[in-house]
């Protein structure tokens, strides 16, 4: 991973001009078609953001104005759009843009965003041109976050995929997820691009200098009371981190609007067995699910529907 630095550069114009890379059209549509009435601006990412397919369920995030309704955030949806003969999927993920900026900030307990905004994404549609530099803003947020992280977690010295590889493994072992063995190699591999460079930008935009070693080696010059800082501050969060995501998933169990489709879709994706959805399996996703799994296991077979 080359790290040369090009000294016009600042971490804000790469974020920003990673968020204004191209999209497909019909990403950009279905973005604005997302978009409620107070919408800033939507995000896109995942890994049909790397490959430009169409085909599975596309990732969105929509950020909105005003404050955070719901403690317990983002609010998901899934949806379904026809399309060509053919239909996009869309799971989406709706939270205010101020909470998005506290959590990138890493001001408030949640660890996902920062976690996941480092990474790439695109700015899919925007309100205007100053809604989506604020939002460009947050998101250079999340990539300080993770850089003051990735160098409290990391060696005294080392390469950028270093730092980077000790924060991705730390923060997967603190959700409640279940991620395959070398996810974090998987992560670098597959964006070298995106982090190439990354790393120094995002530590000399918080004024956090670093020495030069052979190759693309740095030794971050970190002061003893900020790393120890930053030890007590991440171990609050490690701590919290499985209990909170089990939250999630608890209040995601009874307002994820299209939680039924989502799980046909992914029943039928993975089994081949199509599931039919019911008005009560619509209103009642939780409660339908164990005759459903216990139909789809039993008519496999058959080539019936669930």
């Amino acid at each position: 991973m080359s790290e040369d630095l090009d000294v016009t550069e600042t971490l804000e114009t790469r974020v920003t001009a990673a968020l204004n890379r191209p999209v497909e059209p019909e990403v950009r549509a279905l973005a604005e078609m997302l978009a409620p009435v107070d919408a800033l601006g939507v995000l896109f990412y995942g890994s049909n953001l790397r490959t430009g397919s169409l085909e599975g369920v596309l990732d969105f995030y929509v950020l909105t104005s005003g404050h955070q309704e719901e403690k317990i955030w983002p609010r998901v949806s899934y949806h379904e759009v026809p399309h060509s003969g053919s239909t996009l999927r869309a799971k989406v993920a709706t939270m205010s843009l101020e909470t998005f900026r506290a959590a990138a900030s890493g001001e408030l307990l949640d660890t996902t965003i920062w976690a996941r905004f480092v990474q790439p994404s695109a700015l899919a549609w925007e309100r205007d041109p100053q809604a989506g530099a604020d939002i460009a803003e947050a998101v250079a947020r999340a990539a300080e976050t993770a850089a003051r992280l990735a160098v409290a977690l990391g060696p005294d010295a080392g390469t950028p995929e270093d730092y980077w590889r000790a924060l991705f493994r730390a923060t997967y072992a603190a959700e409640f997820r279940v991620e395959k063995a070398g996810r974090e190699d998987s992560i670098l591999s597959t964006n070298r691009e995106h982090f190439d460079g990354l790393l120094p930008l995002a530590l000399m935009s918080q004024g956090i200098g670093f020495g030069r070693g052979a190759g693309s080696t740095i030794r971050p010059e970190m002061p003893k009371q900020q790393r120890s800082a930053l030890a007590a501050w991440w171990k609050r969060r490690q701590r919290l981190g499985k209990p909170y995501n089990v939250l999630r998933l608890l209040k995601a169990s009874t307002t994820f609007d299209g939680a039924a489709r989502y799980a046909a879709w992914k029943i039928e994706r993975h089994t081949g067995v199509p599931v039919v959805i019911t008005p009560w399996r619509e209103r009642h996703p939780v409660l339908a699910a164990p005759g459903v799994l216990w139909q789809v296991w039993r008519r496999r077979k058959g080539g019936r529907a669930a």
